[in-house]
């Protein structure tokens, strides 16, 4: 269509797009499909799955046609197994890379060793390096071969290049579709070079400038580029100060370095600092979602906690943290047996102390996601533990006191005024005691270069209802409310 024949908007001016067919409205959220929070409506679901019952590929192209390639990923994830293979079959040519790359890891991973190699390396081939590294790399290396060797060499080697870095750095994760140019063009001549556009990747927001040694001197956001003269040097218009990111760097350290350095992209270097890719903040946002994501399932012992986490993983996941935290409690089990004879005495005990351990837990808890947290973010530091721990601590005495004055009280009017004392003297005791444990169990765990998320929570719950039956029993037994 020419400009001439475009359709005008009520100022005159012309359309960016034509306007939507019928019943296929560009917004992606479709009344029929989606409910107010842009997931699938039961009922669209349901149409898909009685349209595969039934063996009506027709009708549910139909249906699946105008979905946006991420809702396609998504309406895949809410599908049993075979009926993924059923839809894919049905809409093969709806299948992109967009839609694969916008799968949950265990779907994708379930798709793609159903698929026939060369049906997989035809996504590859479309897909930028960091996202072919993800698609196959948790695949079985007998797959991985019969993959790659169905894709174009140059993708070949980029790809094996990636899977030779560790995962969850920055060079397993890294984007190899980048412009680097020398340090002596001119702004005329990277215009022009940039609008030949041979071998450019699809989109970049910034220029890498490098010297002989391919070593990064600078960068040049394009928004400089298409403002400065033509004839002025890059070297007189390029940022020297750069943040360039080691290829074996953790990728959790990547997500902190954007969040600190307000970065939209960034080189990334090997051991001899040439450039060898870039990470880009599309990529980083996952990164954070997923550190983020990870550190609170691994806080709870839950594993990947992904519902499409096969059956087994799950179970091995979640039931060692189990059988730990059985370990544990036993340890508190303990404890109220040594007091068995005071508590037979005063039956108030049984009823008290589990409140004593439970606002004991909560407050350690608080306090160890808020160091989880610091730690992660590289808030807390071996050059601030003192000062937070002594933070904790002061926050902690004030908790304490306020609800061992609620408890105390309320324990003195129903039982006894001495047992109000003991209470509300034992809750202080242990809300310190879970302030202390939640700061220093994560900061144990970092220190012996161990994930602190990963099984703070148990030995948190460990210490506060060991302690909080301890204190009350015992001052109980100490204050001569009942004997020992």
């Amino acid at each position: 269509m020419s400009e001439s024949d475009r359709p005008l908007d009520e100022d005159g001016f012309l359309l960016a797009h034509e306007p939507a067919e019928e019943g296929r409205p560009d917004d992606r959220i479709d009344d029929e499909r989606m409910d107010e929070e842009n997931t699938f409506k039961p009922e669209f679901v349901r149409a898909v799955e009685d349209a595969l019952e039934e063996g009506d590929t027709k009708a549910v192209y139909e249906l699946v046609e105008p979905l946006h390639p991420a809702d396609i990923a998504d309406l895949l994830e809410l599908l049993e197994r075979q009926e993924r293979y059923q839809l894919a079959a049905a809409i093969t040519d709806l299948m992109t890379s967009e839609v694969v790359a916008e799968l949950n890891d265990y779907v994708r991973e379930d798709m793609m060793e159903a698929l026939p190699p060369e049906a997989v390396a035809q996504i590859v081939d479309q897909l930028e390096t960091d996202d072919a590294v993800q698609l196959i790399e948790d695949l079985d290396e007998a797959d991985q071969r019969a993959i790659l060797a169905e894709v174009e060499l140059e993708d070949r080697i980029a790809i094996q290049s990636a899977l030779s870095y560790p995962e969850e750095t920055a060079g397993r994760l890294m984007s190899r579709e980048f412009v680097a140019v020398p340090e002596h063009l001119t702004v005329g001549d990277l215009i022009d070079y940039l609008r030949d556009g041979r071998d450019l990747p699809d989109e970049f927001f910034e220029v890498f400038v490098v010297d002989e040694k391919h070593h990064p001197v600078g960068t040049c956001a394009l928004s400089w580029v298409l403002r400065a003269p033509r004839n002025v040097a890059l070297a007189d218009v390029m940022k020297r100060d750069q943040t360039l990111i080691p290829v074996m760097l953790d990728q959790e350290e990547v997500g902190l370095m954007f969040q600190k350095y307000n970065l939209i992209s960034a080189a990334v270097v090997d051991e001899n600092d040439r450039l060898v890719g870039q990470m880009t903040v599309d990529d980083v946002v996952h990164i954070i979602s997923e550190e983020a994501g990870e550190d609170a399932l691994l806080m709870s012992g839950a594993g990947d906690g992904d519902i499409n986490e096969p059956i087994r993983e799950a179970y091995s996941a979640r039931v060692r943290w189990l059988i730990a935290n059985l370990g544990t409690a036993l340890v508190a089990s303990l404890i109220i047996a040594m007091f068995g004879a005071a508590i037979e005495q005063l039956v108030a005990l049984a009823v008290l102390m589990p409140i004593v351990a439970s606002i004991g837990g909560n407050a350690g808890t608080q306090t160890m996601a808020v160091t989880v947290r610091a730690i992660a973010t590289n808030q807390l530091t071996r050059s601030n533990t003192r000062r937070i721990l002594l933070r904790e601590m002061r926050v902690a005495v004030l908790n304490g006191m306020t609800i061992a004055v609620l408890i105390g009280l309320a324990t003195g009017v129903i039982f006894s005024p001495m047992l109000g004392g003991v209470i509300a003297l034992a809750m202080i005791i242990n809300v310190v005691i879970a302030g202390l444990a939640g700061v220093l169990v994560p900061v144990i765990f970092d220190r012996l270069d161990q994930d602190p998320a990963v099984a703070s929570s148990v030995f948190v719950t460990m210490i506060t209802d060991s302690m909080g039956f301890f204190a009350f029993l015992g001052l109980a037994v100490a204050s001569g409310i009942v004997g020992s």
